[in-house]
């Protein structure tokens, strides 16, 4: 497996984003790492040196050469913790760090190297606490927080398909001895629990967090992005619900058959007055603008980026920037 696959678009949008890299030159944001090297994506790393361990200057070392062979900035941060709830200060220790890095320089996403095993581990980890379906389901891919994205790319892939992948390109990564140490709760689900389940019910588990992850948006409330008055959001079996709910903020109520001719539709207009557009992938629902000249570079901006014919017009009139559109739509996958 020389050049993992994914089945959504997110590598395609981290295309169009500034991205910062959690990295610790370990086995997954190493993958990580490389991967988007290969793809052409572009990014930076942060890495947080906890001073744990004889090897930790190394590690940190690694990152500095790794950003300078590849020409990307590398942010450290160098510190010491105690003993005492280690793992819940480091977290917070690393992600004001990151919330600082991207604030100061304007990052857009932040990337993390989460795996399957890893959303297995939190899955036994609140199952054996207590927890409802939403909380035993973990982690998205996508989440949104506060001033950023943060995305997950390999989240549907193995730890041993990361290893297949650094083994086969020959890539350079660090081995993590606190990864085998037993006295952290994590470590234990992993060796006992997580591995040995996914080397022998990987298809399984994975169906089930598909299927979980599914029940979650049910669950949910369904969520919409919105752009001025454009509004944006994710195409699946209850679009209709979030349709009507956005007509009725331009004063429309649709009846039923109305419902069923926009569910035939890819373009239409409801009362001359709300444009609603859909692509493969999302629903796009805006003020409708009719007579508009555009120029020929925004029209062919717009069929690449799949923008529905109708709702041109009011993207064009509005001068709405392109990278949000996308942004808006990456929040919602």
């Amino acid at each position: 497996m020389q050049q993992l696959q994914d089945s959504s678009d997110i590598w395609q949008t981290l295309k169009e984003t500034k991205n910062l890299l959690a990295f610790s030159g370990g086995v997954d944001s190493s993958a990580l790492f490389y991967m988007l090297v290969q793809k052409k994506i572009p990014f930076d790393i942060a890495i947080v040196n906890y001073n744990t361990r004889d090897g930790s200057k190394n590690e940190e070392n690694f990152a500095r050469n790794l950003a300078q062979k590849y020409s990307k900035l590398v942010f450290v941060k160098s510190v010491k913790l105690n003993d005492a709830n280690f793992e819940a200060n480091a977290r917070a220790v690393r992600y004001e760090f990151f919330d600082e890095i991207i604030k100061t320089n304007g990052y857009e996403t932040l990337l993390s190297a989460h795996h399957l095993g890893d959303k297995l581990e939190w899955f036994f980890m609140r199952l054996i606490r207590g927890a409802g379906a939403v909380e035993l389901c973990g982690f998205s891919q996508v989440e949104q927080r506060e001033g950023y994205i943060l995305a997950r790319p390999l989240i549907w892939h193995t730890k041993d398909e990361l290893m297949e992948f650094l083994t086969k390109n020959g890539y350079e990564y660090f081995v993590d001895e606190s990864n085998f140490d037993e006295k952290f709760e994590r470590n234990r689900f992993r060796k006992n629990f997580s591995e040995p389940l996914l080397k022998k019910y990987k298809e399984g588990i994975l169906r089930t967090f598909e299927a979980l992850e599914k029940d979650k948006k049910k669950l949910l409330p369904s969520e919409y992005q919105k752009i001025n008055s454009l509004y944006i959001f994710k195409r699946d079996e209850n679009e209709m619900r979030l349709i009507v709910k956005i007509a009725k903020f331009f004063k429309i109520v649709l009846s039923k058959n109305q419902q069923d001719e926009i569910s035939k539709q890819i373009n239409c207009v409801l009362s001359g007055k709300i444009a609603i557009g859909k692509n493969d992938n999302f629903v796009f629902i805006a003020p409708y603008l009719q007579n508009i000249v555009m120029d020929k570079a925004f029209k062919e901006a717009c069929r690449k980026a799949k923008i529905p014919k109708h709702i041109r017009g009011y993207m064009y009139k509005k001068n709405l920037n392109f990278k949000e559109i996308l942004a808006a739509q990456f929040l919602s996958v």
